[in-house]
């Protein structure tokens, strides 16, 4: 429950910012203070149990999200390594698609994340770098499938396929 709540209101904070100036009660207008408060609800509902969830061997509750040096490591991979990831994985698949040398495939990745949160973050990561895409997540162990762009071993590591991600998802998530 606690999830619940922290997740809305940092979710109405954030939509407070996002409308400043929009109105006459406190720089609001009433339709943005109710549909702010409809939306942070539910947010808070859907996204409270991915920030703040269950690690997957215990069922302990943890806030380990609210601790601004994860949010500070999170701008800090985005800025860094995940756009420069970006960059050469256009560069990468450009050149595929100019010489015509595409060798796709669905891989099984093991980055050895434990929190659903982690794994979400490395999958979304994986998705939004061109040329790989996370197809699914077996529940049990964690283990990635990834369609990518280029495989060039049967059975690659989650570095060959998706470089640092893994370590980022892990120094954020868990």
């Amino acid at each position: 429950m606690l999830a619940f709540f922290v997740t809305a209101i940092v979710a109405f904070i954030f939509y407070l910012s996002l409308t400043f100036g929009s109105g006459t009660i406190g720089a609001w207008s009433i339709e943005e203070w109710i549909s702010g408060a409809v939306l942070s609800l539910i947010v808070g509902a859907i996204a409270g149990r991915v920030a703040f969830d269950h690690k997957r061997q215990g069922k302990k509750s943890s806030l380990r999200m609210l601790n601004p040096l994860r949010w500070l490591l999170f701008l800090v991979y985005l800025i860094g390594p995940f756009l420069w990831a970006m960059a050469k994985a256009n560069l990468d698949v450009a050149y595929r698609v100019i010489t015509g040398k595409i060798r796709p495939g669905i891989v099984r990745i093991s980055p050895g994340l434990t929190t659903d949160f982690g794994i979400t973050l490395l999958a979304n990561s994986i998705t939004l770098t061109p040329g790989t895409l996370s197809v699914d997540v077996d529940e049990e162990s964690g283990d990635l499938f990834v369609h990518w762009i280029n495989v060039k071993e049967t059975d690659p590591s989650a570095k060959a396929v998706c470089g640092s991600f893994p370590d980022w998802a892990r120094r954020i998530a868990e």
